[in-house]
Formats: C-alpha cells, sequence, structure tokens
C-alpha cells in the first residue's frame, strides 16, 4: 500500500504515518491480505507458481508469499478442477492433446511436475 500511496504522489512522512496508525489499529496486515490474495486466485484456478509471481510483483515479502502459498489446500486438486472445467471429465489421450492441456495448465500457474502427475506423463523419468 507504502508503494502505490507514493506512486499517485502522497508525501512519504503522512504515509508512513498512516500506515503504522492502520497497522497499529489491526485495519491493515499483510498476513491477512496474502492469505485472502491466495484464496481468491486459487478459487480463479491459479496455481501456486502464478500467485507467487503477482504477489512478489506487488512486493510483498518472500517470507510471506512462501508461507501463503504453503499454508493453501491441495494445489493438485484444484489443478484437476481448472482442467476439468476447460477439458472436461476425460484425459487426454493422444500426446498433442497433453502438450495442449500442458501449456493451459502451465499459464495457470501449476508446476510441472503438477501438471505431468495431473496429466498421466511418465513421472519416473523426473529428476525433481
Amino acid at each position: 500500500m507504502t508503494r502505490k500511496l507514493l506512486k499517485n504522489g502522497y508525501d512519504a512522512a503522512v504515509v508512513a504515518a498512516v500506515i503504522e496508525r492502520l497497522q497499529a489499529d489491526r485495519l491493515l496486515n499483510d498476513q491477512r491480505y496474502v492469505e485472502s490474495f491466495v484464496a481468491l486466485h486459487a478459487a480463479r484456478g491459479h496455481g501456486p507458481v502464478r500467485v507467487r509471481a503477482d504477489l512478489r510483483h506487488m512486493g510483498v515479502s518472500d517470507e510471506l508469499v512462501e508461507t501463503g502459498v504453503a499454508a493453501y489446500a491441495d494445489w493438485l486438486t484444484l489443478l484437476r478442477q481448472a482442467r476439468q472445467k476447460k477439458f472436461g471429465a476425460a484425459l487426454p489421450t493422444d500426446y498433442a492433446d497433453k502438450q495442449r492441456q500442458a501449456r493451459f495448465l502451465a499459464y495457470r500457474g501449476y508446476t510441472g511436475a503438477q501438471i505431468r502427475l495431473s496429466l498421466g506423463f511418465d513421472i519416473d523419468l523426473d529428476d525433481t
């Protein structure tokens, strides 16, 4: 919030005082913001990679980002729901369909391991 207010031309001393007061009154809390952000974007079908990137882009500390993403529900279940909503219940059978779905899921922000596991790729070939 500080960055946003300073960008809009507010005085730095006033911004610092207002932010401090809001935090003291427990009206502004970064942890609650991260939890809310993760829940909202996960509900939209976004994966952990995208959520992390969006939070870091907004200037949220890495510690809060990792805590918020790690504390959220099962990302693999959310991935399966996003894939099923877009492509239907049946898993892809040919390589081209798997690749198309994998690209979609990667864009949504899921990890490669999550995508391979959900689409039935051979995960024994992975080193990680």
